[in-house]
């Protein structure tokens, strides 16, 4: 628990040193680098909140959210197109859709790595 709450704790001032450091030292690079950063942050709340994911963005038999190689947005392209969203999850979906048109779908299967 404790080792739990350090990281938390770290996470945002480290986050914050890193964007700098990135922003000031690699100005070629730093596009590629913060949209890799935004893909693996989404990632890790897929797998982190998959708990809360599943019970609220889809219904029962929908597609799991979880998988560690996924974003949520994948996760949620799935669900639409298999018709399993929930209120919540359509609410999202929506969202994301009118953000970055059709992004659901396009997301699915589009494991990046870093």
């Amino acid at each position: 628990m404790i080792l739990f709450l350090i990281a938390y704790i770290l996470l945002l001032p480290l986050t914050v040193i890193n964007f700098f450091v990135v922003l000031f030292t690699s100005k070629d690079h730093a596009k590629g680098y913060f949209r890799t950063t935004a893909i693996n942050i989404d990632k890790f709340g897929n797998r982190e909140f998959r708990k809360l994911w599943n019970l609220t963005l889809k219904i029962d038999i929908g597609y799991q959210f979880g998988n560690p190689d996924e974003t949520i947005s994948s996760a949620l392209g799935k669900n639409e197109r298999d018709g399993t969203l929930s209120g919540v999850g359509k609410g999202l979906a929506w969202i994301l859709n009118t953000i970055d048109k059709d992004h659901c779908s396009k997301s699915i299967n589009n494991f990046l790595t870093t």
